[in-house]
């Protein structure tokens, strides 16, 4: 069997996906993708503007939402090349080494939101916990530190099964199910002994996938027990509608990226479509419906992009 491995000599790329079945309707199907992409990059530019120029809202809980603003900006900006390129141009080729950039800008991003949303429910806990103490917990030093350890903490999981796939050999069957790179996509085309690499994506669904989401449950019990203790019925609904962006966006994050979790590990021999569909949800949803999300349920940053736009330019 003919087999690939990384070298400087090797012409060997990848050859991308569209939509499987429509490939003749690609250009009508990219009408509502680059509207989406629109959305995303117009959404969150706009929210980090907001927050730029508004010292009102130099505040933790803003620092946070610009944090996840540009995690959701560097998702689309990775994916829009490849998704656009075959929707608009054809182009389904992607060489080895750009493939392997894309898989790790991709997968870095997506577990940068899952991190900054875990940031933002500890953000919760200590508005609404301990409110008086918020102001002296959560500084300025101390959100810096927290974006340090999220970015350091998202490229260290991803890094290893990087390498760990980068030293492996691929079959002569180099086509992929998406438009971009995945991990889960990727190690089907390997033509060796997987084992570790399947163990260690455990252990980061494990890490990531399921620690995150258990943790922002942890908190969001903590603040129920304290708000239920609050004995205005008024201050009660208020407490729980400052939550309520944040818990919107996790549902927007978790729920499709469980989703694409358990396809690739359960539902191998499901139709090409599901396997697209449920990704492009997964990597599309959050950076479209978060910038909207925080817009509509947030007052400060509607206020703030209402004056944004009353500017003279």
């Amino acid at each position: 069997m003919f087999l690939v491995t990384n070298s400087s000599q090797d012409p060997f790329c990848f050859i991308l996906m569209g939509i499987p079945g429509f490939e003749v309707f690609h250009i009508w199907i990219s009408i509502p993708f680059c509207c989406l992409y629109t959305v995303s990059i117009l959404g969150n530019t706009t929210i980090l503007a907001v927050i730029w120029t508004e010292p009102s809202l130099h505040e933790p809980m803003y620092l946070f939402l610009s944090m996840l603003a540009l995690t959701d900006l560097g998702l689309t900006l990775t994916t829009l090349p490849t998704v656009m390129g075959i929707l608009w141009l054809g182009v389904s080729e992607i060489s080895f080494d750009a493939c392997f950039a894309q898989f790790f800008f991709i997968h870095t991003f997506s577990f940068m939101e899952s991190s900054v949303l875990l940031a933002m429910s500890f953000d919760r806990y200590v508005a609404i916990c301990r409110p008086l103490h918020y102001v002296s917990i959560l500084t300025h030093q101390v959100v810096s530190n927290i974006g340090i350890a999220i970015v350091v903490r998202c490229v260290v999981a991803v890094l290893p099964p990087l390498f760990l796939l980068r030293r492996l050999p691929f079959c002569s069957s180099h086509h992929l199910f998406h438009s971009y790179c995945l991990h889960q996509d990727m190690i089907r085309l390997v033509c060796a002994d997987t084992t570790l690499n399947n163990w260690h994506g455990f252990l980061l669904i494990m890490f990531i996938i399921i620690l995150d989401p258990l943790l922002i449950v942890l908190s969001y019990a903590l603040i129920l027990r304290s708000v239920l203790k609050i004995g205005s019925r008024a201050e009660r609904l208020r407490a729980l509608n400052n939550c309520l962006s944040h818990i919107l966006a996790v549902f927007v994050l978790f729920v499709p990226m469980v989703g694409v979790s358990m396809t690739h590990r359960f539902a191998k021999k499901a139709p090409p479509i599901v396997h697209v569909t449920l990704a492009n949800i997964y990597l599309l949803a959050p950076p479209v419906m978060n910038p909207i999300i925080y817009s509509i349920k947030t007052k400060h940053i509607r206020q703030g992009i209402a004056h944004l736009f009353q500017k003279p330019f």
